[in-house]
């Protein structure tokens, strides 16, 4: 099985990374303890979750799972904080107060004396300063609580920001960042992969299909039980253009004897600088499709065609629009 560096952590992944939103919401405990054994099994190593996650319980059921396999050694954790929540000061969600009392709750959900990788889900606010957040994580690194920390949905300027305070200031410095990215989101590779890939960040894109635009799931209309009907933001996503790129790309892998979300999870995995996209199966049988790209390798030819249909550095859905410093991609 191919592992791939974790930044500068000296940890090695494979290619691709179990993420768990959906776990508690809407797939069941006892499915997910299956699906986390069968990742497993099928040589994924690592596990992504949040705080935020099915209000906390996808975090319960990751941590019961490892708990009840008896492989939580073998598997570089990650979860995350700051995503603003309930009521009051959105600043609150990135002070050293929250951070260190979410921390304390995910070990005790997840299981464990330590989290591997500890992200910041979003950028911090205006005005909470990154030295505060930085310094709330070097607490925490120092108690042994956390292993590295990395970021989520960053622009580029905000990650060189915290690796310079983190220099200036003898701070623990990010050593990943999760963004989103995917053949219809193709806006990282402007600045946020080169910036990466000088500075040695390990890249874990969310959503390579898309939110299931990739999949096809939204070619006739938003289905009762799609993400888009639980999570309504999602539906700002699924423009003509992006509907009209997974057709094609659907139409790509017929060719190639794969399904829409195989192409699109291995056009995302072996694009250049990504260490591990996000998979986040609801049920086994999309679990299986997904690991059924491990074994495969996109070809060049195959990498033009899906150049053609959305063109390096561009996008045809906005999925950065949950972030305050972007600006909504109007197709």
């Amino acid at each position: 099985m191919e592992r791939r560096p974790l930044g500068p952590t000296g940890l090695t992944v494979a290619p691709l990374c179990l993420g768990a939103m959906n776990f508690g919401d809407p797939t069941d405990a006892e499915t997910a303890a299956h699906m986390i054994d069968a990742a497993l099994d099928g040589g994924v190593n690592m596990i992504d979750v949040a705080d935020v996650y099915a209000g906390g319980e996808s975090e319960r059921i990751v941590g019961a799972a490892l708990a009840a396999n008896g492989r939580r050694d073998d598997v570089v954790l990650a979860t995350k904080v700051g995503m603003p929540r309930g009521k009051g000061d959105p600043a609150q969600w990135h002070r050293r107060e929250h951070i260190v009392a979410s921390c304390e709750r995910s070990l005790e959900s997840l299981r464990t004396d330590h989290i591997d990788l500890y992200q910041l889900h979003r950028p911090t606010f205006a005005d909470v300063p990154q030295e505060e957040t930085l310094a709330a994580f070097a607490e925490l690194i120092d108690a042994g609580k956390v292993r590295f920390v990395g970021c989520s949905t960053h622009a580029a300027w905000m990650v060189m920001e915290a690796l310079a305070i983190a220099e200036r200031d003898g701070l623990p410095g990010y050593v990943s960042e999760q963004p989103p990215y995917s053949l219809i989101d193709r806006r990282i590779e402007n600045e946020l992969l080169p910036l990466c890939r000088k500075y040695g960040l390990a890249v874990l894109p969310w959503s390579p299909l898309g939110g299931g635009i990739l999949a096809g799931r939204y070619d006739e209309g938003v289905p009762g039980d799609s993400r888009a009907k639980r999570r309504p933001q999602v539906l700002d996503r699924i423009t003509p253009r992006a509907i009209e790129a997974g057709r094609a790309l659907g139409a790509l892998a017929a060719e190639r004897a794969m399904t829409t979300t195989q192409l699109a999870l291995l056009w995302c995995k072996d694009q250049p600088d990504i260490t591990a996209p996000i998979i986040g199966p609801r049920t086994p049988a999309q679990l299986d499709d997904a690991l059924g790209v491990l074994a495969l390798t996109l070809d060049d030819e195959t990498r033009a065609a899906c150049d053609e249909i959305v063109a390096p550095g561009n996008a045809v859905a906005d999925f950065f629009n949950t972030a305050p410093w972007s600006h909504n991609l109007r197709p």
